[in-house]
């Protein structure tokens, strides 16, 4: 009993991901390409940020450690 409402459910659970899908306003190529855009300008700002304090605390670490002669 248990295997054929499970199956019951999941026809039901695919027909309704069918139904939401219908309803879905997908972009138009114009949105989809500023969006894109938008971000890989984002990703590339916050890979340029995480760099710099990279660099920022790689120079930091070295002057103290030469302060101590390591």
């Amino acid at each position: 009993m248990a295997v054929v409402q499970k199956m019951k459910d999941t026809k039901v659970f695919a027909e309704e991901c069918l139904s939401e899908l219908q309803k879905v306003t997908w972009p138009d190529s114009d949105q989809l390409r500023s969006a894109t855009l938008v971000v890989i300008l984002f990703t590339i700002a916050v890979s340029a940020v995480i760099w710099l304090m990279d660099v920022l605390s790689d120079w930091g670490i070295r002057t103290i450690m030469g302060l101590f002669g390591a």
